[in-house]
């Protein structure tokens, strides 16, 4: 027999004779039957010579009677088995024998960790007991001498236990505190005669029955992860919670809510699980924005989860990474502030800066994603010994933790193999998509299409864009292996200015370094990011930037003069503001590790600051003659049919790339149009339709 099967079968010896006991003690308060009823005459007597025995509030409160008590053996039998004291004695052992077990039974440990007084306990399993045994609920209303009461009432326990106590009603006592009974008091009905339930919950615990209250259960998830070795920069924050919970349990004091700060929210996660299962906790995780509104529907959830983390060994992953707890104190997270000055138990609290005033003691931890030599080293046990090289390079362009790590592992190889496409491939698509879905809701996804061929720019020009795809490509290198990264602590990002006319190929010029690095290219949208409201702007590029570095993703902003313009005199609290934001800014592009990319044809609208923190600066001019030559030739793909194109004259014409992208791909609609292949005549049409559009002066010589 396994330790469990004898303890439940240990259990239910206890709860056995706990019962036969409950019910002696029932039988014996039960009034005298009519076996037992005596002639009118006789009661006239008896009443003449024999006090009335005293009720049980009289008992309780000792008080003092007029006449001696009689003597109990010269009354008739209490109950219809003149039930003995000795008979009762003998069950009370009985159960003294059953709970000498070890571990104890379900009711001893219920009562110790809850605080239970032995009365408290004999009022627990007389309420139970009705759901146990079904002869209880007849001997309860025998014993009330009540038929329409077969349910257990505070006057009954008083009456039928040695050692009653008044202050087991109050709702500060473990009774009605850790909501272990539940009153159906109704209308005017006294207290004392309300029936009496057991909570479901605490029935199915003194049974054996062990599993999460199932109120419980409908805002927390189990969190089952991989049991996957910490690195040491978070294993030594796992054994700092450890250390701070043991060390209240030594000291008795309150267990401190354990602040876990930082951006990444998967190594949070795996940190808090690993400690738990240091502690010998099981891990459950509860979004925050789940916790009710309402003070009594929130202080019963935190009641019964301190209750369920007493009687199990349970802790809270309490999510909060999304909402600002700049001063939860004051109003701006009220639930989650009340719900942790409630529940005094092991609760993890996971946010993206730490929290004051949380009205509790707490213990803030800093957990950071792995460092990229960590990072290296999960790729390397992910991917095997016998890919060393695709390590370093997932390594070098990916932010991630541990758990993201080995999903993606797993996720690729899981794909079904394509020609041509190495275990690299596949997982560095694989990082693409997974780090996709937190981008797109911020910014606008560019498919990298452009390549080097495609670019008409000087050699100066060119030799800059590919200093910059080489520097995000090699910036692993340089950083870890060759040690700047430990003289660094800002700066470690590439940023470059694309600074130009409208249409010269600044955004072609990021779809190529994309496409070059097989990264995500994400054009800032605006509308997503900019917010009337103080402050959400800077909490929606926060956002941007975290994602971004995680997925190593190119961020593009275009226009960029509107958000990184000058900052100015501050007239008004409108220009305070905004000069926050910009400074904002400027923080975070100088803390940033990817490569963001500002395009702007409005260069002098900079502020100076964001100038000094840029690496590179390409310069889009105006193509010349050869350039624009050199576009006209490649701008038609080659399935295009065309014919006696003058590409001499074309390039005459002063426009830049994007106006002669625009050109070929009218001239290209009016062939198809026509059933003929693209001719002078038609480019040189679709020429003026675009020179109107620029309002620009059109001399017909040119056109004809």
């Amino acid at each position: 027999m396994t330790d469990e099967a004898q303890w439940q079968a240990g259990n239910e010896k206890y709860l056995s004779a706990a019962l036969s006991w409950l019910r002696l003690r029932l039988e014996r308060l039960t009034p005298a039957e009519s076996a037992h009823a005596q002639s009118p005459v006789q009661e006239r007597e008896t009443s003449q010579v024999e006090p009335a025995l005293p009720s049980f509030l009289d008992r309780f409160l000792k008080r003092p009677t007029a006449e001696p008590l009689p003597d109990v053996r010269a009354l008739p039998p209490a109950g219809p088995a003149a039930i003995g004291d000795q008979q009762i004695a003998q069950a009370a052992a009985d159960v003294s024998a059953a709970e000498a077990m070890n571990p104890p039974p379900a009711l001893h440990i219920l009562g110790e960790r809850l605080g239970l007084s032995r009365f408290e306990r004999q009022v627990l399993l007389l309420c139970a007991a009705i759901e146990l045994d079904t002869r209880i609920a007849p001997q309860c209303a025998r014993a009330q001498d009540d038929p329409a009461r077969p349910y257990p009432t505070f006057a009954l326990a008083l009456a039928l236990f040695d050692e009653p106590a008044w202050d087991v009603l109050s709702p500060e006592r473990p009774l009605r505190y850790w909501r272990l009974i539940e009153i159906n008091q109704s209308g005017a009905q006294p207290l004392t005669t309300s029936p009496l339930r057991a909570d479901e919950h605490i029935v199915n615990f003194l049974k054996g029955l062990n599993y999460l209250d199932d109120r419980l259960a409908l805002f927390v998830t189990a969190l089952d992860m991989e049991p996957i070795n910490l690195p040491p920069s978070q294993q030594s924050v796992a054994d700092a919670i450890v250390h701070h919970v043991k060390l209240a349990a030594q000291m008795r004091t309150a267990l401190p809510v354990v602040q876990l700060a930082g951006p990444d929210t998967s190594s949070k996660r795996l940190v808090a699980w690993h400690a738990a299962t240091l502690l010998g906790l099981h891990l459950y995780r509860l979004p925050a924005g789940l916790l009710p509104a309402q003070t009594t529907e929130l202080d019963t959830l935190a009641r019964l989860w301190q209750r369920e983390s007493t009687l199990l060994p349970i802790a809270l992953y309490l999510d909060a990474h999304e909402l600002d707890g700049s001063s939860p104190a004051e109003g701006q997270a009220p639930p989650i502030g009340r719900f942790l000055a409630r529940c005094n138990a092991l609760i993890f609290l996971n946010v993206r800066e730490a929290w004051p005033n949380l009205e509790r003691a707490a213990v803030t931890l800093d957990v950071a994603t792995p460092t990229p030599a960590e990072q290296r080293a999960a790729w390397d046990e992910a991917l095997g010994p016998s890919h060393a090289q695709e390590a370093s390079a997932l390594a070098g362009q990916f932010n991630l933790g541990l758990e993201d790590i080995h999903s993606i592992t797993r996720a690729a190889k899981a794909l079904p193999s394509k020609n041509g496409q190495t275990a690299l491939d596949q997982t560095w698509t694989t990082c693409l998509s997974h780090t996709r879905p937190r981008l797109d809701v911020l910014a606008q996804r560019l498919e990298p299409k452009a390549t080097w061929d495609d670019m008409v720019l000087p050699e100066a020009e060119l030799r800059v864009l590919r200093q910059i795809a080489g520097q995000v490509g090699q910036r692993s290198k340089v950083y870890d292996e060759w040690g700047f990264r430990r003289k660094m602590n800002r700066g470690l990002g590439i940023s470059a200015l694309f600074a130009g006319e409208s249409g010269t190929g600044k955004t072609m010029a990021a779809e190529v370094i994309a496409n070059d690095l097989r990264l995500n290219l994400y054009r800032i949208d605006l509308s997503a990011v900019v917010s009337k409201y103080i402050g959400e702007t800077e909490k929606n590029l926060r956002r941007l930037f975290d994602a971004a570095e995680d997925g190593g993703a190119i961020l593009f902003f275009d226009e960029a003069d509107a958000l990184f313009g000058k900052r100015s005199e501050v007239k008004d609290s409108h220009d305070r503001y905004a000069n926050i934001e910009i400074n904002y800014l400027l923080q975070r592009m100088e803390a940033y590790r990817g490569l963001a990319v500002l395009a702007t044809n409005m260069k002098s609208a900079l502020d100076t600051a964001f100038m000094r923190r840029l690496r590179f600066t390409v310069n889009f001019a105006f193509p010349g003659p050869a350039e624009r030559k050199l576009i006209w030739l490649k701008v038609f793909p080659p399935e295009t049919p065309t014919a006696n194109l003058d590409f001499d004259r074309l390039a005459r014409h002063n426009l830049t790339g994007g106006s002669i992208h625009n050109i070929a791909v009218n001239a290209a609609f009016l062939a198809a149009q026509a059933g003929t292949p693209v001719t002078m005549a038609l480019i040189l049409d679709a020429a003026r339709a675009e020179f109107r559009k620029m309002e620009r002066t059109i001399n017909e010589a040119d056109f004809r």
